[in-house]
């Protein structure tokens, strides 16, 4: 069997810089050979090792009082949530995949982030995504969305796990780079979780689900390195899903955790069974053997390091306490799926590879993993022209509109505002009936947890634009609108896990950037008691067009997972009835800054982030949560894109009611209506109730005012009648698909 020559301009090939190189021979003491250096080029790569992250990755919170296990420590973060039970939650990135084979990229995607819920012992229970496109009135645009939008559904529906809600958002940045997030949360008991780790003198490995393919073959490279004009070649490095086999794969795992059999299990995502039996290895202070001739292929002609790297999808690798592999076996089975030994638990920190007894490869397990030998830096920062240069915006010079019912109009129909309902419908939202929001719209995603007085609220958030502007605060702002969120619907937010998508981190404003998103994210964690538990490091997202490299707006988006003690205190945006009072809580500011009205109705790119106090926006959340816990109001629903009139408009839609306010005489009625300065959540308080509500609300340091009433359909905005609700949602619901009729 031949393999490629090993030197450094191979090594390079493979993305191993030439200091790498010399460190893998000093480790091994000796030169590698061909599958030595696929292993090293795949482990060390940024999407396996977070080598020019994980320094900075470090400094952010991650400890908490209701946290079962730190970043890190297990595949996905563990939340205690009560009654013995736990919620395992993630959200990792699909993104290059998604880029030149969208449908696959998406799917897979989503059935990698399941697995690693699944692996730990706990049912998936609900599923959210984030995602990011070019300009919708691009062909590519709708190509890659119609993809990416139909692998999820597929995958997803098929799979049998409700998604809650998520995020579009539209920017030309993204138009060659797509970011695709996908999250999954999901329960188990405290005494059933089931860890990543090998330990065991002697124990057997298995590997169980589907054969081994070719696909996905250096696909941690590949998620590793820019995207080209010539990346489309790179369509063998995408995994193709079967969710029916994952579906399977679900099931059987579940019932192997039932009995005494396991010792440890992981999923294998990313560089597939280097990655599972490194990190499992390390993990339990041990090593392994394994045959790889004995791994079930659905390919003929293989290659060792083919099978080592392939990331074939709907496989897992689980070492079992010696003795009881018949349990095991009749369970895979019973489930028709593999379940084939290939090695054994070894003493010493060594992974040695056998291809018909030949040994192919012998590294140690220590020297591939994060913590372990993986190189580790800190990248070179600069901040870019473009900061200072926002920071230069007056809104003196930007003219009042002629018309601010064109404005609410193009807003409604903006594929940023308007309703996604093009994409959720393509989303089995309903299946295991356990989605509470399905008649009771909120700004988070509700799932009850059936058998308890408990239910759970996530929520994705991250506004691109303010990252840009202003990375420190923007992902700040980011993890403040997702702690909002929560609130407002009647939950305590608990923790997050994040998904970082940037460009090329030898870039040092891209570094620059991301230095700034780290900061502003453990600040604002560390204000709201929302402690990280692990999550996704995506660079490179950027693309080579006619020799001109563009990285994407940074996107550090926050998945946060809030708890409801009492699930009759969801708390929804929809405005109940005529008649009801209309209050702000928190101060509107003379601000339009990166808002979308900014950037669309006046094309202007070019200013900061919104107006943002993270001490206001602490003290009005904790008002929110006790006037929610008080019964002193119908509805709630925080400000954030599109301003004040959308959040109205969103809230008057559900029902088919109306507004009538009046505007603040104290700033710009563009700025009112329109703007998007943070900390504001607009609350309606029947007649009843106003006089305990105003009372409550003298008490508190927090700005409040009455903006003014529910109409039966029609919009009003200071005694001007700007037309009726139905109308805007005709549009608001059908923007996004006339862009695809």
């Amino acid at each position: 069997m031949s393999y490629p020559i090993v030197n450094k301009e191979s090594a390079k090939e493979l993305g191993i810089i030439p200091e790498e190189f010399e460190k893998i021979q000093e480790i091994l003491g000796r030169m590698p050979n061909f599958t030595e250096l696929s292993i090293f080029s795949v482990m060390w790569s940024e999407h396996a090792s977070y080598k020019n992250s994980i320094t900075l990755l470090k400094t952010l919170p991650r400890k908490g009082k209701h946290l079962l296990a730190e970043a890190g420590e297990e595949n996905a973060g563990l939340v205690d949530i009560g009654n013995g039970l736990a919620c395992a939650f993630k959200i990792e990135s699909h993104n290059h995949p998604c880029a030149v084979e969208p449908y696959q990229g998406a799917a897979t995607g989503v059935g990698g982030i399941n697995r690693d819920i699944f692996t730990m012992g706990a049912r998936p229970i609900a599923q959210m995504n984030s995602l990011r496109f070019g300009s919708l009135d691009a062909d590519r645009t709708k190509w890659l969305m119609k993809g990416v939008v139909k692998g999820i559904g597929n995958y997803g529906n098929a799979f049998g796990v409700p998604v809650l809600g998520g995020e579009v958002f539209f920017d030309d940045s993204f138009l060659q780079n797509p970011l695709v997030n996908a999250m999954s949360a999901g329960i188990v008991e405290h005494k059933k979780t089931i860890s990543a780790v090998a330990k065991g003198v002697g124990n057997p490995v298995y590997i169980v689900g589907s054969s081994t393919g070719k696909d996905g073959i250096h696909g941690a490279t590949f998620a590793s390195a820019d995207l080209t004009e010539d990346s489309i070649n790179d369509i063998p490095s995408v995994q193709v899903g079967d969710p029916f086999q994952e579906k399977l794969l679900l099931e059987a795992s579940l019932e192997l955790n039932e009995t005494d059999a396991i010792v440890g299990m992981q999923d294998m995502g990313a560089a597939g069974i280097i990655c599972s039996t490194s990190e499992m290895s390390e993990k339990g202070k041990s090593g392994m053997r394994i045959y790889l001739d004995k791994v079930p292929l659905r390919q003929s002609n293989m290659h060792p390091w083919e099978i080592l790297l392939s990331e074939s999808q709907e496989r897992m690798l689980v070492v079992v306490e010696k003795g009881k592999e018949k349990i095991v076996e009749t369970i895979f089975a019973k489930w028709d799926l593999n379940c084939e030994i290939i090695g054994e638990v070894i003493p010493q920190d060594k992974l040695e590879f056998l291809w018909h007894g030949e040994i192919v490869a012998n590294v140690p397990a220590s020297q591939l993993v994060l913590g372990g030998g993986a190189p580790v830096y800190k990248r070179e920062t600069k901040e870019p022209a473009y900061y200072q240069q926002y920071k230069k915006f007056n809104i003196n010079n930007v003219p009042e509109p002629k018309c601010y019912k064109d404005v609410a109009w193009m807003l409604v129909n903006h594929p940023n505002i308007a309703s996604k309902r093009w994409v959720i419908e393509q989303y089995d939202t309903m299946v295991r009936t356990n989605n509470m929001n399905t008649n009771l719209p909120s700004d988070a995603g509700i799932v009850n947890i059936k058998g308890t007085e408990k239910a759970l609220a996530f929520t994705l958030d991250c506004n691109s634009r303010y990252v840009h502007a202003n990375p420190e605060e923007g992902t700040a702002i980011a993890v403040a609108e997702a702690a909002r969120n929560i609130v407002c619907s009647g939950g305590e937010p608990s923790a997050i896990s994040n998904c970082l998508n940037f460009g090329n981190p030898y870039n040092p404003e891209v570094y620059w950037q991301f230095t700034g998103a780290i900061n502003g994210m453990s600040k604002a964690c560390i204000k709201f008691g929302t402690p990280v538990t692990g999550g996704n490091v995506s660079f490179y997202n950027q693309t080579q067009i006619n020799n001109t490299i563009e990285p994407i707006y940074p996107t550090p988006t926050i998945a946060m997972m809030g708890i409801l003690e009492n699930k009759n205190n969801i708390m929804s945006l929809s405005f109940k009835s005529k008649g009801d009072l209309i209050y702000l809580i928190g101060k509107s500011e003379n601000d339009i800054a990166s808002s979308e009205y900014l950037a669309s109705w006046h094309k202007i790119k070019e200013s900061p982030s919104p107006f943002f106090n993270i001490d206001t926006e602490y003290n009005v959340q904790q008002v929110a949560k006790n006037i929610i816990k008080g019964k002193l109001i119908e509805s709630a629903h925080d400000v954030s894109d599109g301003g004040l009139f959308i959040t109205l408009l969103e809230s008057a839609m559900v029902n088919n009611l109306g507004f009538d306010i009046v505007s603040d005489a104290e700033i710009r009625k563009d700025a009112f209506l329109f703007g998007e300065s943070q900390s504001r959540i607009v609350v309606s308080v029947s007649p009843k109730n106003e006089a305990k509500f105003i009372d409550f609300m003298k008490t508190q340091n927090v700005d409040f005012s009455l903006l003014g009433h529910i109409t039966s359909q029609e919009i009003r905005i200071d005694d001007n009648s700007y037309g009726f609700v139905k109308d805007f949602k005709a549009d608001f619901d059908t923007a996004i698909e006339k862009k695809f009729n």
